[in-house]
């Protein structure tokens, strides 16, 4: 009956075989038979017999090649970053911007609203300003023939600053639903950071709630978040809270959006090209494929 090693092993390796490790031949070899024997292990494969039994009987079954992520940022339109140089802590130069926008498009951004800061304290940006950056981005995009639009809207902090950009209407919102985006202080909330999201409504606005994930001041996390959305507050997850950019309790609390299903937006919050190599990990990230399963509208401000 053949067996795997009557496959592998020609009459004369077996013989080979059977004289290193003692054993007695099944038969002896006529010596009518010698010239065949020698011609047939002339012809036998460069590998010792050794050599094939190893590889045959000892080594691992092959590796199934793994697959590499599929880079798509099926999102389409990135609603958070800081790719005007010299407004903000963003990027420091148009080249810099431009990497980052090269980056957006192979990865299928088609779309990006740069967000730069406004505070009274750091980044008194103006919004007309802001504008202006919008037109050298977008001239910018079209010199190289990148598939992108541009707009520019800004990530204003909940301070009394804001509230009086708010009241003269010099804000900069995106989208049909004049969405607004806002963040807070990274130790302590707004004293009355419910009143402050209904002003923004009444102001005819849809507030955004930037990267709640990253804030460190909320004592129930997942309840308080709930009274937020159910007040109309939108959120924005960042994408790189995912992959642990900004430390294992911000990952934590974004899981907590991904797994109640209130991720409203993705953002980036890109800053600089180093940003790059941490936002392309969320590919390779379980919860990547989580992001489709949000209600995200990202794809609506195309």
């Amino acid at each position: 009956m053949n067996t795997e090693f009557d496959e592998v092993v020609s009459l004369p390796e077996k013989d080979e075989v059977r004289f290193r490790t003692g054993a007695q031949p099944a038969f002896k070899a006529r010596p009518e038979m010698d010239e065949a024997l020698r011609s047939t292990t002339n012809s036998m494969s460069s590998k010792s017999i050794w050599q094939r039994l190893k590889d045959r009987f000892l080594t691992k079954s092959e590796e199934v090649p793994q697959e590499e992520p599929v880079r798509d940022c099926f999102w389409k339109v990135d609603i958070h970053s800081h790719l005007l140089p010299g407004v903000d802590d963003g990027v420091s130069s148009w080249e810099e911007s431009l990497a980052c926008l090269k980056q957006f498009a192979e990865w299928g951004i088609t779309k990006v609203i740069t967000t730069p800061h406004v505070s009274r304290d750091y980044f008194p940006n103006k919004y007309y300003q802001l504008l202006e950056g919008q037109e050298q981005l977008q001239a910018m995009v079209r010199e190289h023939n990148l598939p992108l639009t541009i707009e520019v809207a800004a990530e204003y902090l909940l301070d009394d600053f804001f509230l009086d950009l708010l009241n003269k209407r010099e804000v900069l919102s995106f989208g049909p639903e004049k969405y607004l985006l806002v963040e807070t202080a990274w130790s302590s909330a707004p004293l009355h950071l419910s009143d402050l999201i209904f002003r923004i409504q009444s102001a005819g606005y849809t507030p955004i709630l930037a990267h709640p994930e990253r804030y460190k001041y909320y004592k129930d996390f997942e309840a308080e978040l709930s009274r937020h959305r159910d007040a109309g507050c939108l959120l924005q997850l960042n994408a790189m809270s995912l992959s642990g950019k900004y430390g294992d309790q911000a990952r934590r609390q974004g899981k907590i959006l991904l797994k109640n299903g209130w991720a409203d937006f993705i953002g980036s919050d890109l800053h600089r090209p180093g940003d790059l190599p941490r936002f392309e990990k969320i590919f390779s990230l379980p919860e990547f494929k989580e992001l489709a399963q949000q209600p995200l509208r990202n794809a609506r401000l195309v």
